[in-house]
């Protein structure tokens, strides 16, 4: 699903009206009658009172157009337009006569008003600004913001939370609506994502207001928001008469000592991902603990008891996943860096990998196109420098990307695949995987398909939804604090078979649950 920036929003708004003939009011009136509908199918005509805060512009009359709907099917509603500047969208006061024809006069707020008492059973409905804003609020609206979110009602945003920008951090949080719930038009916003913005948004759906299907489809975006529909055309199937040696042999270097688990995390990972043949290169500590833990494997390593001091084997590998549990003591820089100076097969570099490399920036020029890095944020510091904010990490990480011509695997609450110009925001997961091994087994997962056949890019995407998936089936069973990570191990074959199961299936389980 992409994700359009305001301009993009704008032009097909444009596109939609010129296309099919329509006035724009017409799909004011379809985004209000949308969000009725969702009100109206949870409500089923409860008499809780619902206030709703409406600005000037577009965003204000499609809140509007809704107190309209509302008061023709009886709900108990109070209007108020926050009259925050002179101008007035034209279709803002269109629904405004259309509202007074109807005999309910909105109470106009301004830096002189008093602000309405706010019950916290209440509904309220913010839609005070829209997708346009570009300045900070008034001081006495930013106040009558945080009134809003003091009052403990139920808040319910249209399009996005007042104050929100789309592609910038708000100077304040007080100047910002904190939605529990955001009925987002056509497609979700980059801010709803990030880690510095998410926050004032609890839950968001989205509603179809009918935009141009092939303008939305022909329009290139600088993200995109990955769910089942967007990976399922990537899953290669398994042939009948196929073989283990169809299926790639992934090499998995690293480990140190007391570090043994992490080579054995990603090696099971990248096994349970369907990798046909695994080698682990480690260090002489780890080979009975490997051998023990993970039978399927096949193991070789230095002569150093408890480090990695030589990248040699003889194997020819698929794909090579390296850099976790390595450590960073100066035999091994040293032996990584001459490995990476003479490596020519595809590549995921992970943990101690990354550390090396930012240390040892003229190691990038040596890395095959398109190699697969997975760092945590403090790596992923080290890798960029230091940034603003999240829209700057994310510019960041798209010129790097571009520059050495390599994936980065922006992990967090939405993780986000960023190659060249464009980043995957994923939709899986949750905050029980914000544990230790969690990195490894996503970087053997993303290993084992690259193994496989698939192209490093979508190996990184399909690798992050899995992982995702994994957890969440793991929260499923266990809560979020029992989450570990050989369980996310455990759960990837029920990843896949979550991935195609068919919505009937899906309505058989909850009702055995039930």
């Amino acid at each position: 699903m992409k994700i359009f920036t305001s301009e993009q929003i704008y032009a097909a708004d444009r596109f939609t009206i010129e296309k099919q003939q329509i006035t724009s009011d017409i799909l004011m009136e379809r985004a209000s009658v949308q969000i009725f509908e969702w009100m109206n199918s949870r409500l089923q005509g409860a008499q809780v009172k619902i206030h709703l805060f409406c600005g000037i512009g577009n965003n204000g009359g499609d809140g509007i157009a809704l107190a309209r709907h509302l008061q023709e099917h009886g709900y108990s509603i109070g209007v108020y337009v926050v009259n925050y500047s002179e101008k007035r969208s034209k279709d803002f006061l269109l629904n405004l006569d259309r509202l007074k024809e109807r005999k309910l006069w909105p109470e106009f707020l301004d830096s002189e008003c008093e602000f309405p008492e706010l019950g916290r059973d209440d509904i309220i409905v913010d839609a005070i600004f829209g997708i346009g804003l570009n300045r900070n609020p008034d001081n006495w609206v930013a106040t009558l913001i945080q009134h809003i979110n003091s009052s403990s009602a139920f808040i319910l945003s249209v399009d996005i939370p007042s104050g929100l920008y789309m592609e910038q951090l708000p100077s304040s949080s007080d100047n910002v609506i904190r939605a529990n719930h955001v009925l987002s038009f056509q497609a979700p916003k980059l801010a709803f994502f990030l880690p510095q913005t998410g926050v004032y948004i609890n839950q968001w759906e989205l509603l179809d207001i009918g935009l141009d299907a092939e303008f939305l489809y022909k329009t290139k975006t600088g993200y995109e928001f990955i769910g089942k529909p967007e990976v399922l055309p990537m899953y290669r199937p398994r042939l009948k008469f196929s073989h283990k040696g169809n299926y790639g042999h992934s090499l998995i270097i690293g480990g140190s000592y007391g570090k043994i688990g992490a080579v054995q995390l990603a090696g099971k990972a990248c096994l349970e991902i369907g990798g046909g043949l695994l080698t682990a290169l480690i260090p002489e500590c780890g080979y009975t603990t490997l051998q023990t833990a993970l039978p399927e494997a096949m193991v070789i390593t230095c002569d150093n008891d408890d480090l990695i001091d030589d990248i040699s084997y003889e194997i020819q590998p698929t794909v090579i996943g390296v850099g976790m549990g390595m450590g960073l003591d100066k035999v091994s820089i040293k032996a990584f860096s001459a490995f990476i100076e003479k490596n020519n097969i595809p590549l995921v570099v992970d943990a101690d990998g990354l550390n090396i490399i930012s240390k040892n920036p003229k190691l990038l020029k040596n890395l095959p196109k398109q190699t697969v890095l997975t760092p945590h944020p403090k790596e992923l510091e080290r890798l960029l420098g230091k940034w603003n904010d999240d829209f700057d990490k994310l510019e960041k990480a798209k010129s790097f990307s571009k520059k050495y011509d390599c994936i980065i695997v922006i992990k967090g609450a939405h993780t986000i695949v960023v190659y060249k110009d464009v980043g995957f925001i994923n939709s899986t997961g949750n905050p029980g995987m914000a544990t230790a091994g969690s990195g490894d087994v996503l970087a053997g997962m993303i290993t084992g398909l690259i193994s496989q056949g698939y192209e490093p890019l979508s190996a990184a995407i399909f690798g992050v939804y899995l992982h995702g998936l994994s957890g969440d089936l793991v929260v499923s069973d266990n809560g979020y604090e029992a989450v570990t990570s050989s369980k996310l191990v455990g759960h990837i074959g029920k990843a896949f078979m979550e991935l195609f199961r068919r919505p009937e299936q899906e309505q058989n389980k909850e009702i055995k649950e039930v």
